[in-house]
């Protein structure tokens, strides 16, 4: 996807907009264009012509995460071990949601506001789709689970680790331990 070359001035209010709603987004502050206007010290009307919706500056503010969840799932699909691909695809995806806030709304947004995000989040749903498949054709995790289970079982690990997950600096860990019971469930019993 090409993008207009902004001119430099526009470029750089760009990059204040974004930093500001980061921090926002970052501190738990809904999003609110004329307060943003306000504290990065451009117009309202700049704003406004750079993102006419808070929900479209949010989506800004999530798509480095996005993109960098894409890439992983990408490199993910080389591996040449199913379960171990998913698992390390499943495991950057749960720190994501644990590390990035505005990473949880976005995913779960009925509608896109930025037909890039929707790319990203086709993106994503495919590599999760394609190495789940791989690793069941593996043998690898059980035959009743399908792609669209793990989108939920992936945010109620985020959401579990938001709320019980201890601080920030442990939630990583506390992460990392949901998924590693969810992955010891979703193996394929042995057969007895």
């Amino acid at each position: 996807m090409t993008t207009p070359q902004l001119r430099k001035d526009a470029a750089r209010n760009w990059d204040r907009i974004v930093a500001v709603a980061r921090d926002l987004v970052d501190q738990g502050t809904p999003l609110q264009l004329n307060d943003i206007a306000r504290r990065a010290g451009v117009g309202v009307a700049t704003v406004y012509r750079h993102f006419a919706t808070p929900e479209a500056l949010l989506e800004t503010v999530a798509t480095p995460c996005l993109e960098a969840l894409v890439a992983h799932g990408q490199r993910a699909l080389t591996d040449a071990d199913p379960g171990r691909a998913l698992e390390d695809f499943l495991s950057q995806i749960v720190e994501a949601q644990v590390t990035d806030v505005a990473l949880a709304p976005v995913a779960a947004a009925a509608s896109d506001t930025l037909p890039h995000t929707t790319e990203l989040k086709t993106s994503l749903a495919s590599a999760g789709t394609e190495l789940l498949a791989r690793a069941r054709d593996a043998g690898m995790v059980r035959s009743d689970l399908a792609a669209a289970d793990l989108v939920p079982l992936m945010c109620g690990i985020a959401h579990a680790v938001h709320v019980h997950g201890g601080t920030p600096h442990d939630r990583i860990d506390t992460a990392r331990r949901y998924l590693a019971t969810l992955l010891e469930g979703m193996r394929k019993p042995s057969d007895a």
